[in-house]
């Protein structure tokens, strides 16, 4: 019995280190799930979900229909000569049916693609949260920093595809409705028509590029409540305060550090040569946005409550 009674501790101490090497193996998910593969499974899980909404699609239907519009409207309205009506941006959709493109963009930006963008950003975390489904997604596990990355992500990417959506449309309607050829840019240069396409290709990723901090700000502000009517219906309003705000006079000491103040800067990419001064300060403010309200979405949703 002496001989068997040092055994006990030893057997003890066995079943010790079991039990602290059993919490290290449950944790060992959670390593895996920080990987890129894991990332993108989570970003292609996210692009399906926002791409077979029927909000989406009626929202990208209405993008579409947009340039259409404008199309009939300038072609109802220009007479026999070719020369339409109305300010010299506009005018030029009679001469060259690409300028639709331009045209729609300059109309959908102010307006159309921040509301439906404030709508995806703003829905992305509490939209999860009010249908119950954020918890499990961060029980799976998701992890939350890897989760608000994909979610991110795809609102860069809707952005980009309303941005095409709006531009191919007008494309195809300015083919069907009005000439095309060589462009006349708002220099008075002339440029052949695949260097204009080509624009329009730059100018269709510049307006893309201009809604990323919005996707900011909508993202942080879903972190900050449950109710995704709520989150889609501030992104939304917030987009249309500051606009006011930048078309007032006397705060025009505010007025550059305000989102949307550049965002019509890509009509400077309309001349020849190319005038990048204000192009770039809007990418670099929208990169400012990124950054601050990335950074405070990440903070505000990896101190969340979501366990109830």
């Amino acid at each position: 019995m002496s001989l068997a009674e040092p055994a006990a501790p030893q057997a003890a101490d066995e079943n010790t280190q079991a039990r602290t090497q059993a919490p290290a193996q449950a944790h060992a998910p959670v390593v895996r799930s920080v990987t890129a593969g894991g990332f993108l499974a989570l970003f292609r899980s996210e692009i399906s979900l926002t791409f077979r909404r029927t909000r989406t699609i009626a929202m990208l239907g209405i993008l579409a229909s947009l340039p259409v519009l404008i199309g009939i409207i300038v072609r109802m309205h220009t007479d026999g000569s070719g020369r339409g009506g109305g300010p010299a941006f506009v005018a030029q959709v009679t001469q060259n049916g690409l300028f639709l493109v331009f045209t729609a963009l300059a109309l959908a930006l102010p307006i159309f693609l921040p509301m439906t963008v404030g709508v995806v950003a703003g829905d992305s975390i509490a939209g999860e949260a009010s249908t119950g489904t954020l918890r499990y997604l961060l029980v799976a596990p998701a992890g939350r920093t890897r989760l608000l990355a994909a979610k991110f992500a795809a609102a860069l990417v809707f952005s980009l595809a309303a941005t095409l959506t709006v531009a191919l449309a007008a494309l195809a309607t300015g083919a069907a409705l009005f000439p095309l050829g060589e462009a006349t840019l708002l220099s008075g240069d002339t440029i052949s028509f695949t260097d204009a396409l080509l624009r329009a290709v730059l100018i269709a990723g510049v307006v893309a590029a201009s809604l990323a901090g919005l996707a900011a700000i909508g993202i942080f502000i879903s972190t900050l409540t449950g109710s995704g009517i709520a989150a889609m219906a501030s992104t939304v309003g917030l987009v249309i305060a500051v606009q006011i705000l930048d078309g007032f006079p006397q705060l025009s000491a505010i007025q550059p550090y305000l989102f949307t103040h550049q965002w019509l800067s890509f009509s400077d990419l309309l001349r020849q040569p190319m005038h990048w001064d204000n192009v770039l300060q809007n990418l670099g403010l929208q990169a400012v946005y990124v950054a601050v309200f990335g950074s405070a979405a990440w903070a505000r949703f990896s101190s969340r409550d979501v366990a109830s």
